[in-house]
């Protein structure tokens, strides 16, 4: 009988052994962290899953096959980096060749007899007339004065004209052709030097500089352009050329004047907007000495003559530059079309600076021609490059006799 109960007893307490072992194992199953909820990187199949316990991964995810499981990175094949586009520098403006200068006047002249022959034709059919009395030489007069010769010099031309077709007596249209030619030939001169100062110089510690041009007028005169087609003219001429944008006043002046610039491969010195410009001019004669170039121009920016301060700076521009050397060349920009207007600016430039030279400019778009001559009796220089329309190479070397020859046509 005691055996039989030691028995049960034993058994009760095996039983309640194994119960807390379940128990405890269960306990310590719902003690476990739940497992992340993105899918890790797996190395091998997944375990399935144990009995009683549940799966926290969708059913796909935890039977993957081997197929689908990442390969371990130190398999995984190496991809070459993808190479990045290169990107293309911009292309070079192409270099233009200008034409040359040598007669550019000359292919010019029919534009420049279209715009002006009212003066030569005007003036031959007077003297034309059979009798030439007073009222015929007034008219002649009126004639010049239209064409802002001046009243100085149109006086000195009539009188001339007087004695010689007196003298002359019979009067063919040749003769009178050729009487014409050679009065307004002297009236213009034909002795003075044309030619634009671009020889080297030497500098203040005797140090070979380049020509220095600085080309000055007011607003609207096309100086900006003017500078650029000069340029041309001068890159035509076999020299090397350093553009100095000194104008920091108008905007995209020194963008304009880079454009033109880069068409001969002319470098283009500027600085911000604004900025001062007798130090740009300083630079760019610096960067001209530097490059060893023939020339430095110098476009300044278009004042009005009638701001003093401004005017005052103009010439400080230029005694700045002059701490590198001598300015060769001091260009004066005016508008044919604004006659006597343009003489007051003269004057008023001439003051502050030593004119050396005249540039006029939009000479084929109008019947004043002898606005060359008023100048050059104004500033005692001579006029040495007209601009005839807008193309780039349509400013010229003035040249007196084919002036002439298209103001009375042949």
């Amino acid at each position: 009988m005691e055996i039989v109960i030691l028995a049960v007893v034993i058994a009760v307490v095996a039983l309640g052994a194994i119960s807390g072992l379940v128990v405890s194992s269960r306990k310590k199953k719902q003690q476990l962290p739940p497992a992340p909820p993105t899918t890790p990187s797996v190395t091998a199949p997944p375990a399935e899953p144990q009995v009683g316990e549940d799966a926290e991964t969708p059913r796909d995810e935890s039977r993957r096959t081997i197929e689908e499981v990442d390969l371990p990175p130190a398999e995984a094949p190496v991809e070459e980096p993808a190479e990045e586009p290169v990107a293309e520098a911009p292309a070079a403006p192409e270099i233009e060749v200008p034409e040359p200068t040598a007669g550019r006047l000359v292919r010019l002249r029919a534009r420049l007899s279209r715009s002006q022959n009212s003066l030569g034709k005007g003036l031959l059919t007077l003297l034309s007339r059979e009798h030439l009395d007073e009222d015929t030489w007034e008219e002649i007069e009126d004639t010049l004065l239209t064409a802002d010769v001046g009243v100085a010099p149109t006086q000195e031309l009539v009188e001339r004209l007087r004695e010689r077709v007196k003298v002359l007596g019979t009067r063919t249209p040749d003769e009178l052709r050729g009487l014409l030619r050679e009065e307004l030939l002297k009236l213009i001169g034909t002795e003075q030097d044309r030619a634009v100062a671009t020889d080297n110089a030497l500098g203040k510690d005797g140090q070979e500089i380049p020509g220095v041009v600085m080309v000055v007028g007011v607003n609207g005169t096309g100086k900006t352009t003017t500078t650029g087609k000069l340029a041309r003219v001068l890159v035509a001429d076999g020299k090397s050329v350093v553009l100095g944008a000194a104008d920091t006043f108008r905007a995209a002046a020194a963008d304009q004047l880079q454009t033109w610039g880069e068409r001969v491969g002319a470098r283009t010195v500027r600085g911000p907007e604004g900025g001062d410009p007798a130090s740009i001019a300083f630079d760019a004669v610096k960067e001209g000495i530097a490059e060893s170039a023939d020339v430095v121009l110098v476009d300044t920016a278009g004042r009005l003559h009638t701001k003093t301060g401004l005017m005052d700076e103009l010439g400080k521009v230029k005694r700045v530059v002059e701490k590198h050397g001598p300015v060769g060349e001091v260009l004066l920009v005016l508008d044919a079309t604004t006659g006597q207007n343009g003489l007051v600016q003269a004057r008023v430039f001439a003051e502050v600076v030593d004119i050396t030279g005249v540039v006029l400019t939009k000479l084929d778009g109008t019947a004043k021609g002898g606005i060359i001559v008023a100048v050059q009796r104004e500033l005692g220089v001579p006029v040495k490059l007209v601009g005839l329309g807008e193309g780039a190479d349509d400013l010229a070397p003035f040249e007196p006799e084919a002036f002439v020859d298209a103001l009375i046509g042949d």
